[in-house]
């Protein structure tokens, strides 16, 4: 196994990602992650025993998308949206009910693709709340340890790279490696659980509101050496938050999600620049400005999210949306490309020849 050491090295002598790293197996254009069809639907009432009809909750419905190799793929949308449960679905935190992930052209689970337990050596994820996500009882070295050992790498090995990645992450060993999780702060334990991550030398790191419980100057720094670890260590992220603004920053695209579906993704200076689906022009339009000339008079999206167990027929969106037509209560629209064809939007009204009044004309 390639340590962080060499890794760094081989970054430094220029040579191209496919190079520099021996488990990539289809080169720059082979998406480093695909996500095909992915359903979770959480049964929650009904059946069993007592019998009556079984009631679920769609908590990700049929989402697909990929991930380019080197880039920092976006997630927005309102809690609720299916977020997080995608990114557990990736890693097989939760199990999928329908769908395929693959990583590097190797499909995860499959008898001829790559088993679920080396596909967690490549993906590994860092969660909002660091305190909850550390072991109590365990120094901070024997804490980064433990995944290595359980991988079985030899105890001796696991504690010189716990002590490496901890450099790497900004924390000196031999100053934070003996120290508990309660004897640092939420910045410091952060680092720690990135620096975790990091030990197994993964190529993706999913990473779910994993700033959002920091303070502003705290969650700069943490960002910064972020994007540090992504190109000096050649990392893919998936970044997940509710700040806009942080994804903007962070992000090479944005994926867009409501209420289980993926309603826009595109390039993230495009889909900020001009939102082609009217959810993501209302979140992007709730931001709040810096300037108090700029005050929101009204609210830019209106109503609540509709019953996640009852779901609206057609457009999920169309309750709370002004452009809905009978159309959109009768045919769920699907992710089209638009004509850059680097956009793509599931809504009736940006689909040439859907029918919709404001659909664009066919060319």
């Amino acid at each position: 196994m390639m340590t962080l050491p060499m890794a760094r090295e081989l970054v430094g002598a220029g040579e191209p990602a496919a190079a520099s790293d021996p488990r990539d197996r289809g080169g720059s254009q082979q998406p480093m992650l695909i996500a095909q069809n992915l359903k979770k639907h959480f049964k929650i009432g009904g059946g069993g025993w007592l019998g009556g009809k079984p009631v679920f909750l769609k908590a990700v419905d049929g989402v697909s998308f990929d991930v380019r190799k080197g880039e920092t793929l976006g997630i927005v949308g309102e809690s609720g949206c299916g977020k997080s449960t995608a990114a557990r679905l990736l890693i097989r935190l939760i199990e999928p009910d329908e769908g395929t992930v693959v990583l590097d052209g190797e499909a995860v689970g499959d008898p001829h693709g790559i088993s679920v337990r080396e596909m967690r050596r490549q993906i590994q994820m860092v969660f909002q709340d660091s305190y909850a996500s550390l072991n109590p009882r365990l120094t901070v070295e024997d804490t980064i340890a433990f995944g290595l050992k359980a991988n079985g790498v030899r105890a001796k090995a696991a504690l010189a790279q716990a002590r490496r990645v901890l450099d790497l992450v900004g924390l000196m060993h031999n100053v934070f490696g003996g120290r508990y999780p309660h004897e640092l702060s939420g910045g410091q334990r952060q680092r720690v659980n990135i620096a975790r991550a990091l030990a197994v030398e993964p190529r993706v790191l999913i990473l779910d509101e994993a700033v959002s419980a920091l303070d502003k100057s705290v969650e700069a720094q943490v960002l910064n050496l972020l994007q540090k670890l992504k190109a000096e260590l050649r990392l893919t992220y998936i970044f997940i938050s509710h700040d806009l603004n942080v994804v903007q920053h962070m992000s090479d695209r944005v994926l867009v999600m409501y209420l289980g579906k993926v309603i826009e993704i595109g390039p993230s200076d495009d889909l900020y620049r001009d939102p082609q689906h009217p959810y993501t022009h209302g979140l992007l339009s709730s931001r709040l400005s810096m300037s108090p000339r700029q005050r929101i008079a009204t609210a830019p999206l209106s109503g609540d999210l509709p019953n996640p167990i009852n779901l609206p027929t057609g457009c999920r969106f169309r309750t709370r949306c002004s452009m809905a037509q009978e159309l959109c209560a009768a045919r769920e629209p699907t992710l089209s490309t638009l004509s850059a064809g680097r956009h793509s939007v599931a809504c009736h009204a940006r689909t040439p020849g859907s029918g919709h009044s404001q659909a664009p004309v066919v060319a």
